[in-house]
């Protein structure tokens, strides 16, 4: 789901005024017989009607991804747009042959790449649809997970806590529940949600009532009446006035400036080509249509396609790994990733929790505790997670019956006071209840007045305080993950909250284990090796996650806290996280500061995380990773999700990031080294020839063959050198690469300038399909020589591009002799000697640029192509 910044709106849209009053200040009766529902929500035929009349829950355009308006975006291309001009200048000349030749280069090369691109369309969508977002939903009083952009008004939705909310809607209950709206409001705080009326003239925050797409579940759970669904959702109203725009990445930046720098160029040569024409007082048409040519020979149009095609097969071969891809752009950011930032559980650890022990204050075991422990996360109906499932378990494997008990009350789990309390009904007397507490040890052993010991409660003094900290070090250090259980006799009372979690009795310590994956110290070693550092953000303490640290091969020496961190500024901050290895402690809201603070430094940032509070830091990271099992709001705001959570496949789809970037810079950097030095040449060329060197439709037709192949770039094979270290885009290395090996193409160039016009006195049609053919035979066999650093013969280019480059060679060399078809080009067949003289040349140039190539790696201190790495970062 898209997310609209605050900035960009003052406020949420009302709903557009009509006779009856705002759904929030209608009583709930009224809402529920409009809407044709009621408290066991719709049947499923009333449902199905309604979906056909309000169409999908979904606030995305659907034209979008349609073929034909994929068909039109081709058209749209400002290069296409060029061509299309100087096709009109043809058809106004009556130029027929040029004008119908034209549009026959523009519909291939738009048809090619509408074709590419479809294709990744398609892949992309079937991805997706696998990670499809699903909602509890009660029709006809069965509740059923169904996909989200089928719910519809007058649907009852069930809400826990990480749950994103979707449609706007009515409480009918709720427990607890806080609602963060900070997707819409940018209001950090979240909101207490509850049943009842609000005003009609009510703002935004008074609104405490009602729920609205986009934003999500805290803590608590609530049962909710769907009224809104996709554009008619305060969401989806602001989405459909400005829609949001995502972060620029790091790909896009380099695209954006890469682009900029060829409209330089281009403008430079077509200008200064047209004034030299005019000078030399060439026809106006002809001159234009020459320039308009060359401005079309100089752009790698087919890069739209190709960077769809590399992206998409990136995402076909991740998929198979068990990485979905969210965001096909971050498969370029997997490429330049250099810190990866993750939790423990699940990812380090084999995730599989479970229960060691149940200890008194004292460390002996004590089945008080366990049973405590037990009726807590059986009776907590908040947000599930791995501790309170391991208890489950392990109640079940004891074969024990919990004893019968009434629940009044519970107060959620929030990541402030980081612990949880469920009320009983005390069952010896009436008037009072018991409060039984679990959560982190310091947040607990802060609320407790007292400690359980022989049966009593005795008073909490500072030496009982030290020696239970003491064997909480002591359990951390040894491994295990603890949590502390505090209990409480109160009266009863119509409700509670955070307040009642006061003067309790520590009663005991609960010790989990999670051993650490047999090979994720190997996977570790491996990231290291690819450039990567792995830092540890953990809520745990630090003694725990040091004891994992050290087993799993990362550094414990360098720890930072949490409470170091909320002291700090944003200077000391930058310092400090890059130095530490395990950031424990940490409070969620520190996590997209650590993320902010990594990047300040320099470094592209990948987050893996699934909890409620990851989705600022997931959101704020170069990568946002989550994993299949996470909260909703974490797997929406992912741009790559893990089918399991395990750093082996993470590291397989950095690979395949590093990969698809690799083939993408290489048929930038190919093509337009080639097509500068070919335009430079014929800038050139053109004051000292008495012809053009080249027809307008010949450029469009060399530049035409030569990018085939090129579509192929994107299945070729990448040396294992090239994956070694993080690839980041560098305009002015692929500037320094189009300049050599360009001008090296250029010197070639005017080598055959010389060949035909001195020594062989070649006439106009002559010169040019010479040319033509010496031109077009260079641009091809470059290819298989710059795609990689090492000698040619030494990298086995993928079979694809191999194969089709070698029959575009043989297509060139026939060029000249296919009759009426190569005389519309203005081809005529050339004398065997004067072939022969234009393969020498070509032999040479490949000769030249392999040396050029070893001068331009030793003076780039090794690096592999552009974008390795090793270059400076614009």
């Amino acid at each position: 789901m898209d997310t609209v910044s605050p900035s960009a709106v003052s406020h949420i849209p009302d709903p557009p005024s009509g006779t009856a009053p705002p759904y929030w200040s209608q009583p709930l009766d009224d809402l529920f017989a409009g809407l044709g529902s009621s408290a066991s929500g719709l049947s499923d035929a009333r449902a199905a009607a309604r979906l056909r009349s309000t169409g999908p829950n979904s606030i995305e355009d659907r034209t979008e991804g349609t073929a034909f308006a994929l068909l039109l975006r081709q058209f749209a291309n400002p290069l296409v747009l060029i061509l299309l001009f100087g096709a009109g200048i043809s058809l106004f000349l009556r130029e027929w042959i040029d004008a119908a030749i034209i549009v026959a280069i523009v519909a291939g090369s738009a048809l090619l790449s509408f074709y590419q691109e479809y294709r990744a369309s398609a892949a992309v969508v079937e991805l997706r649809r696998r990670l499809k977002l699903t909602a509890r939903v009660v029709r006809g009083g069965v509740e059923a997970a169904i996909p989200v952009d089928r719910i519809v008004p007058g649907d009852i939705v069930l809400l826990a806590a990480g749950n994103l909310v979707p449609g706007d809607g009515r409480i009918v209950e709720a427990n607890d529940c806080l609602v963060s709206e900070a997707a819409l409001t940018g209001e950090s705080f979240p909101v207490e949600k509850k049943p009842g009326r609000a005003d009609s003239e009510a703002p935004v925050a008074a609104r405490t009532n009602a729920v609205f797409m986009g934003t999500s579940v805290r803590s608590g759970t609530a049962r909710i009446l769907i009224v809104e669904t996709g554009i008619r959702t305060a969401y989806g109203r602001i989405a459909a006035r400005l829609r949001a725009r995502e972060p620029e990445t790091d790909f896009a930046r380099g695209v954006r400036l890469f682009g900029a720098m060829l409209l330089r160029v281009m403008i430079v040569i077509v200008l200064a080509v047209l004034t030299v024409n005019q000078l030399l007082d060439r026809p106006v048409a002809q001159s234009l249509l020459f320039a308009v040519a060359l401005a079309v020979g100089l752009s790698p149009e087919l890069l739209p396609a190709i960077v769809s095609v590399t992206l998409s097969a990136g995402a076909r071969d991740l998929s198979r790994g068990g990485v979905i891809v969210r965001r096909l752009e971050a498969i370029e950011n997997l490429g330049s990733l250099d810190i990866l930032c993750t939790d423990k559980t699940g990812t380090l650890t084999e995730g599989k929790v479970s229960l060691e022990r149940a200890l008194d204050p004292d460390g002996q075991p004590s089945e008080a505790v366990r049973l405590s422990a037990w009726r807590n996360a059986s009776l907590q109906t908040g947000l599930g997670n791995p501790l309170d499932a391991a208890l489950l378990a392990d109640a079940e494997t004891s074969g024990r019956a919990l004893p019968a008990a009434t629940k009044l009350g519970e107060i959620p789990y929030d990541f402030a006071r980081r612990r949880l309390t469920v009320i009983l009904a005390d069952g010896e007397e009436p008037g009072r209840c018991r409060l039984i507490t679990k959560g982190a040890f310091a947040e607990v052993l802060a609320i407790c007045g007292a400690i359980a010991r022989d049966g009593s409660a005795v008073p909490l003094d500072e030496g009982s305080r030290q020696r239970l900290e003491a064997l909480f070090r002591e359990k951390g250090e040894a491994g295990f993950r603890v949590l502390a259980v505090a209990e409480k006799s109160m009266a009863r009372q119509a409700a509670y909250g955070p307040g009642d979690e006061q003067e309790m009795t520590f009663t005991g310590l609960l010790l989990f284990s999670d051993p650490p994956k047999a090979d994720v110290q190997r996977t570790i070693a491996e990231l290291r090796a690819l450039g990567i550092g792995v830092k540890i953000i953990s809520g745990d303490n630090r003694y725990v996650t040091a004891h994992l640290a050290s087993a799993v091969g990362l550094s414990a020496a360098r720890v930072l806290t949490g409470a170091a961190i909320r002291k700090m500024g944003q200077l000391a901050l930058t310092r400090a996280v890059s130095e530490a290895d395990l950031l424990v402690e940490i409070d969620p809201q520190q996590k997209e500061r650590i993320v902010r603070a990594l990047q300040r430094n320099g470094h592209s940032v990948g987050f893996l995380g699934d909890g409620i509070n990851d989705a600022p830091a997931l959101k704020a990271a170069d990568v946002g990773i989550s994993v299949d099992q996470a909260v909703d709001v974490a797997r929406e705001t992912a741009d790559v999700v893990l089918l399991r959570p395990d750093l082996e496949i993470l590291r397989q789809g950095v690979m395949d990031g590093r990969r698809t970037f690799a083939n993408t810079i290489k048929y930038i950097g190919i093509t337009i080294s080639g097509n500068f030095g070919n335009m430079v040449s014929m800038a050139l060329a053109t004051p000292l020839l008495p012809f053009l060197p080249l027809l307008p439709k010949q450029i469009l037709l060399n530049n035409f063959l030569s990018s085939l192949p090129s579509a192929a770039i994107s299945t070729d094979n990448v040396d294992a050198d090239r994956l070694a270290s993080p690839q980041r885009w560098d305009v002015r290395a692929i500037r320094r690469y189009m300049m050599l090996f360009g001008l090296t193409s250029s010197l070639f160039d005017l080598l055959t300038f010389a060949v035909l016009l001195l020594l062989y006195r070649a006439k106009e049609s002559e010169f040019q399909t010479a040319w033509f053919v010496v031109s077009l035979m260079t641009e091809l066999a470059v290819v298989l020589v710059l795609r990689t650093r090492r000698r040619p013969w030494k990298s086995r280019p993928s079979c694809l591009l191999f194969w089709s480059t070698f029959a575009m060679l043989l297509a060139t060399l026939f060029a000249p002799y296919l009759g009426e078809a190569s005389a519309l080009f203005g081809l005529i067949p050339l004398p065997l000697p004067l072939m022969g003289l234009g393969l020498i040349i070509v032999l040479l140039y490949v000769a030249a640029t392999e040396a050029a190539k070893r001068v331009y790696y030793r003076g780039a201190g090794g690096a592999a192509m552009p974008g390795d790495g090793s270059e400076p970062h614009p």
